[in-house]
C-alpha cells in the first residue's frame, strides 16, 4: 500500500540516495517542476525511473502546466500556452468560441504533458480574483472575475484535458482569490463573511464539484476557523469543502514546503492528514527534509484509497493525430483576446 504522499527530487534525475527513499517510502505520486523538464526525451525518462523505483508503471505524475507565468515545461523547447485571463477576454467577444478554444487548449496540454508520461495536470485554478487583492498572486492566472464564466471555461478546459490523456486537479480550495500575499512566502488571512464566501469564492468549486481530484488553500479563512489555514483546518475540510461546496474527491494539500505554514515538516504533514487532507504535496524537500517527512507519512487507506482509484479511472489514452492543425485553429480563436 503507497503511502498518501506526492513527492518529486531535486535534480532532472534521480539520486541514488533519492532512488532508495523512494523505494522504501513507496509514495503515491511524484510532481515535475522547471528543473525536471529539460526536453520530451529527458522527461520520459525521469517518469519512467520514477515509477521503477516505486515499482507501479501507474503511479500518477502530477505538473502544474497553466500556460502563462505558470508552466513547468517552457519555451522553446516546448509551445507557449497563454495565461487563462486570456480566456476571459475572449469570452467578451464571443462565449461560443471561447469554449471552443478552452477545449482545444485543454487537448492541446493534455497532449503536451501526457505525450512525455505525464498523467495529472494541476489544472484548473478556479479562483475568483477580488479587486483588492494582490494581483501578483492570482492575477491573469484567474479566467475571469465572475463564477459563472469562471466555471464555463474551466468545465471546457477540463473536457479537453481529459481528451488530450490527462487527469485536472480543481485548485485552490474553497478559494484563493482574496489573497492579500503570497502563500509561498506569508500566510495569507480572509476576513470576508461567510455569505460572501458562499455566494461567490466558493461556486465554481461547488459547480465542477464532481471532479475527482482537489488541491487546498494555505490560507486562513476567519470567518470559519480564525487559527488554522484550510490546509491544517478539519472545520474547512469537513464543513467548507466536504460540507457546503461537496467535494467528495481526492484532496492534495497544496505545496507543504511553502512558507504560509509554520512549524517543521513532520508537523505540516501530520497536520494536514489530521484536518482530513487524503494526500501531501511534499514539494522541493530537501534530502534531510524528505527524511525528516517519513515518520509522518500515512498509508494511502480507507475512503483515500477509493478517491484516488475512483481519480484515476477516468484517465484515457490521448484522443490521437498531429497537433499542428489544432495549433493552428487554437491560435486563430484567441488571436482577438490578445489584440
Amino acid at each position: 500500500m503507497p503511502t498518501a504522499a506526492i513527492f518529486d527530487c531535486e535534480g532532472p534525475r534521480l539520486s541514488s540516495e533519492e532512488r532508495a527513499f523512494f523505494r522504501d517510502v513507496d509514495p503515491w505520486g511524484f510532481i515535475l517542476f522547471a528543473r525536471h523538464c529539460e526536453s520530451a526525451d529527458q522527461i520520459r525518462a525521469h517518469c519512467d525511473e520514477l515509477r521503477e523505483c516505486v515499482g507501479r508503471e501507474d503511479a500518477p505524475i502530477l505538473i502544474d502546466q497553466e500556460g502563462g507565468r505558470v508552466a513547468r515545461m517552457k519555451p522553446p523547447v516546448f509551445p507557449a500556452h497563454p495565461a487563462p485571463a486570456v480566456f476571459g477576454e475572449l469570452w467578451k467577444l464571443d462565449p461560443k468560441k471561447t469554449r471552443e478554444a478552452a477545449e482545444l487548449n485543454g487537448y492541446l496540454l493534455g497532449r503536451l504533458v501526457s505525450d512525455c508520461g505525464v498523467t495529472v495536470d494541476c489544472i484548473p485554478m478556479l479562483d475568483v480574483p477580488q479587486i483588492d487583492a494582490d494581483p501578483q498572486v492570482i492575477g491573469d492566472r484567474a479566467y475571469a472575475k465572475w463564477p459563472d464564466i469562471i466555471t464555463a471555461i474551466a468545465h471546457a478546459h477540463i473536457e479537453g484535458l481529459k481528451k488530450g490523456g490527462a487527469l485536472p486537479v480543481i485548485k485552490h480550495l474553497p478559494g484563493h482569490g482574496r489573497s492579500l500575499c503570497d502563500s509561498h512566502h506569508d500566510l495569507p488571512r480572509v476576513s470576508a463573511k461567510k455569505r460572501d464566501l458562499q455566494s461567490c469564492d466558493f461556486e465554481p468549486f461547488r459547480s465542477l464539484r464532481d471532479e475527482k481530484m482537489g488541491m487546498t488553500a494555505h490560507i486562513v479563512y476567519e470567518a470559519y476557523d480564525a487559527e488554522r489555514p484550510a490546509t491544517l483546518s478539519p472545520v474547512i475540510v469537513n464543513e467548507v469543502i466536504r460540507g457546503e461546496i461537496g467535494f467528495e474527491g481526492l484532496l492534495f494539500t497544496d505545496d507543504l514546503k511553502m512558507k504560509a505554514l509554520g512549524g517543521a515538516i513532520p508537523e505540516r504533514i501530520a497536520g494536514a492528514y489530521d484536518a482530513g487532507c487524503d494526500v501531501a504535496l511534499a514539494c522541493n524537500f530537501t534530502m534531510d527534509e524528505k527524511k525528516q517527512s517519513a515518520g509522518a507519512l500515512r498509508d494511502l487507506a480507507g475512503k483515500a484509497t477509493e478517491r484516488a482509484k475512483s481519480a484515476m479511472a477516468d484517465l484515457q489514452a490521448p484522443e490521437r493525430g498531429d497537433t499542428s492543425e489544432a495549433y493552428e485553429r487554437f491560435n486563430a480563436l484567441i488571436k482577438p483576446a490578445l489584440a
